[in-house]
């Protein structure tokens, strides 16, 4: 990195002290930002990302159909559901020897809907 130069800072300490003061109380700290950023890091794998839409479009599949929807072998989506299901993504059910996936609330969701939502929109621009 080059060294910062006198457009790269500020000459003062705070212009609008208030503001900064309303963020400061307002901004989440930083023991709820790290598990912002590893939940957003659990989501940002491909994989996983293609299994939460999976569960978005289906409603609620078993292993093998998730595994046959994302052309991904079982034992990686075993595998990501278990990490999925441990973050508070997922939930899951167990019907005689079958366990079934689902998305684990409305959260979930709309956080799905407007990534991709988001996405698509910055293809277009």
């Amino acid at each position: 990195m080059g060294a910062v130069t006198p457009l790269d800072s500020c000459e003062v300490i705070t212009v609008h002290p208030d503001k900064v003061a309303l963020t400061r109380e307002n901004i989440p700290d930083l023991t709820e930002t790290g598990r912002l950023a590893a939940l957003f890091k659990l989501l940002g794998d491909p994989r996983r990302a293609r299994i939460l839409y999976a569960l978005l479009e289906a409603g609620e599949l078993c292993v093998c159909d998730l595994a046959a929807s994302v052309d991904v072998p079982e034992t990686a989506v075993s595998h990501s559901l278990r990490l999925l299901r441990t973050a508070g993504v997922v939930d899951n059910r167990r019907a005689g020897r079958m366990v079934y996936y689902r998305l684990a609330d409305g959260h979930v969701r709309m956080l799905l809907d407007l990534s991709r939502e988001h996405a698509r929109h910055e293809e277009r621009t």
